[in-house]
């Protein structure tokens, strides 16, 4: 896994036109075309995935070149799964999916939602594909350390983020470390990781797959992705469903924010609106929101905020005893502000804690630990994130903008303010990275997705992100949670017509979800619908 997310503004091209009206983002398209289609086109031989695999799926590795600027040259491994069609003599095509992160897996993790993540119509008429982008998961990984024990030793004692100035010095001197093992030990691997990469491997794959244009659906930082697709291959573009958008300009570095990626992309503010949400939905929710036997949700949560910071509270977390500090407490409070299905085990937790303790619910654990199959590094998320984001920011000014963002948002801001900190210390550089201008020269029709209450790419990203292109159409989610992942039946069909018969919709098309937070679930209902990889971890 070795690349990320991304976000946009109402950017306008300031240079002047190129000979015959070019612009210098049609030269920019036209020059990544041709340089791919001197490519050949890689082969791809489906096959039985490895034990654990879901029925049904197949999956292949290509070997892409390491680096476009020499096509010949070594090659990196891309690996792929897919779903074929359910109606073989429907299929339209191919559907690529990016989960998100940086980071995110897109073979695992198809593999654990295929039935959630489209309609039956869709599934009737695409094959699902999934790809571990370079850097990522089964594709060339870049790993920091030789095994899991390994890195977790580096991470010992490491918190969530630091809030003591103590914690601070000694977060600073570690992030170095293992920045520093990072470089050494992926730094092959990171100084090719650029999302531009990431595109123009998804070209090479759209090609493969024998389709005349892309059909794509990214979230988080996969619309990041999509957005550097389009922008790199304009004429290539099918249909495009971006939910979750990421501020481009914000993400690239482009909007000239010196402040660390974390911090820029506001999603401290954004949580701090969404868990406000959270508590007042709480309050209204009476006995069904666990919080309100112990008083006030808000009330509470403020004492218990306030206490951690100095009295720690432990909980058995699938047999492990797990000390929930401060910053533990936040980190794990934001994750589960991701989907609204989690509000009631969220709930749950923070009277947990509240209590000073106790055992969690079978599915509060699965919240609180994911199930996690293979070692994953921290260098697949910043891989892509370090070498796209222009994070320039010395480690040394971040307890000051770590505090100025504690103002801004008080329970999140410090938290989302680290994030990026190991990139000015790796210092890698990716010089086919694309980082703007971020206006669209396409003609395709792309559907824009916001969730009206996402605490990880906020709905103000929304409306900005869709003006970079001629012809987007924003559908807007009323309610919470970190995009429309199996929340909205509404949003699913709108999606379902778009991809299977063109038909865009209006834009500004709003819909609900299927149940209001906290509402009364069903008694067979399992854990909470999956959540997608975190908008840069970095921690």
């Amino acid at each position: 896994m070795r690349r990320l997310l991304s976000c946009v503004t109402a950017a306008t091209l300031a240079a002047g036109l190129l000979a015959t009206t070019t612009t210098p983002a049609q030269a920019r398209s036209g020059s990544e075309q041709k340089r791919l289609d001197r490519i050949a086109t890689p082969s791809l031989d489906w096959g039985a995935c490895s034990a654990g695999a879901p029925a049904g799926f197949e999956c292949a590795t290509v070997e892409l070149p390491t680096d476009y600027d020499r096509p010949r040259g070594d090659t990196t491994t891309v690996a792929l799964t897919r779903l074929p069609a359910s109606d073989p003599d429907a299929r339209k095509g191919s559907l690529f999916f990016n989960f998100g992160g940086p980071g995110g897996e897109g073979v695992s993790t198809l593999h654990q939602i295929s039935d959630l993540v489209v309609t039956p119509e869709v599934r009737e008429r695409y094959d699902l594909v999934g790809f571990d982008p370079r850097g990522v998961g089964l594709s060339d990984p870049a790993l920091c350390y030789d095994d899991a024990a390994d890195e977790a030793a580096a991470f010992e004692g490491l918190p969530a983020f630091p809030v003591t100035r103590a914690e601070e010095r000694a977060f600073v001197r570690q992030s170095a470390r293992i920045a520093r093992a990072c470089r050494d030990e992926a730094g092959d691997v990171i100084r090719h990781a650029s999302t531009a990469n990431v595109a123009r491997d998804l070209e090479l794959l759209r090609r493969a797959a024998g389709d005349d244009t892309l059909a794509y659906q990214g979230y988080s930082y996969g619309t990041y992705l999509g957005a550097t697709y389009a922008r790199l291959f304009p004429d290539r573009v099918g249909s495009m469903v971006l939910d979750g958008t990421v501020d481009v300009d914000a993400y690239s570095g482009a909007n000239r924010d010196p402040r660390s990626v974390g911090a820029r992309l506001a999603q401290g503010p954004a949580a701090e609106e969404a868990f406000d949400a959270f508590l007042e939905q709480c309050r209204l929710a009476g006995e069904r929101c666990s919080l309100n036997a112990l008083g006030d949700p808000s009330d509470v949560v403020g004492e218990l905020l306030e206490r951690l910071r100095t009295q720690p509270v432990t909980l058995d977390v699938q047999g492990t005893a797990v000390e929930y500090t401060y910053s533990l407490a936040i980190s794990s409070i934001f994750l589960q502000l991701y989907s609204p299905s989690s509000f009631a085990g969220l709930s749950d937790f923070l009277v947990l804690l509240a209590q000073d303790g106790g055992e969690p619910s079978t599915t509060l654990q699965r919240q609180l630990a994911p199930a996690q199959e293979r070692y994953t590094s921290l260098g697949s998320s910043l891989a892509q994130l370090c070498v796209d984001s222009r994070s320039i920011l010395p480690p040394a000014a971040y307890p000051a903008l770590a505090d100025r963002e504690d103002r801004l948002a008080p329970r999140f801001g410090r938290f989302r303010s680290w994030v990026g900190v190991q990139c000015p210390q790796i210092g890698l550089r990716d010089g086919d990275a694309f980082t703007g201008p971020w206006t669209q020269t396409t003609d395709a029709s792309v559907l824009v997705i916001g969730t009206r209450l996402d605490p990880a790419t906020p709905y103000a990203n929304t409306r900005p992100f869709a003006e970079n292109f001629a012809d987007a159409r924003v559908l807007t989610v009323e309610g919470y949670g970190h995009t429309t992942l199996g929340v909205s039946a509404c949003a699913d069909s709108v999606v379902a017509r778009y991809l299977v018969d063109g038909d865009a919709p209006a834009d500004g098309e709003t819909c609900a979800q299927d149940r209001a937070p906290f509402a009364e679930q069903p008694a067979n209902r399992g854990a909470p619908a999956p959540a997608l990889p975190a908008p840069l971890p970095g921690l």
